[in-house]
């Protein structure tokens, strides 16, 4: 690692967090408006920043980009030590917070991908597919809206699982 001027502990300044960074000055002042970031200023009245804020707006924009909330980003980074660079571990555990978060959103996405094309339960009944799959509007009973895609009407062990076994397979429906 290159040796900075003034040393390892050189604090940054805005220009180079956001060259560092790839995050606008704006985002940045965003992000420590709401908690996510925090710098000191110097006796010019200039934010400072210290080196692990780089790790804590990679963390902040990786988060963004998966969906994470900030408020749930504010509380992960809120438990990290204050003082020290955050290790391994400490990202580690924050992982682990969303990883069935994470989990749950994937399998939703691939059950968008696989299946929107097919029968969501609005109650159209406009689709082929839906006189088959949803016979006089039978998911309607459960519910306004698209009741095989709103998460309250998904189990929540298996959200991708519950849509294709909510109703009997396309053409068993008139056995029922």
């Amino acid at each position: 690692m290159p040796q900075l001027a003034g040393g390892a502990h050189h604090p940054l300044s805005i220009g180079e967090v956001s060259q560092r960074s790839g995050v606008a000055p704006s985002a940045l002042h965003f992000y420590e408006r709401n908690g996510l970031i925090s710098s000191t200023r110097n006796t010019g009245n200039q934010r400072r920043y210290r080196r692990d804020v780089l790790r804590r707006v990679a963390f902040v924009r990786v988060s963004q980009r998966v969906g994470i909330p900030l408020k749930d980003i504010r509380a992960a980074l809120d438990s990290l030590p204050e003082g020290r660079t955050p290790t391994r571990r400490d990202w580690a555990r924050l992982s682990r917070l969303w990883r069935s978060e994470l989990d749950e959103r994937i399998a939703a996405l691939e059950h968008l991908r696989n299946d929107l094309d097919g029968c969501i339960g609005c109650g159209c009944l406009s689709l082929k597919t839906c006189r088959l799959q949803n016979p006089d509007d039978q998911l309607g009973g459960s519910g306004t809206g698209p009741r095989r895609w709103e998460p309250a009407a998904l189990p929540a062990a298996a959200p991708a699982a519950a849509a294709t076994t909510a109703l009997p397979a396309a053409g068993t429906a008139d056995r029922a």
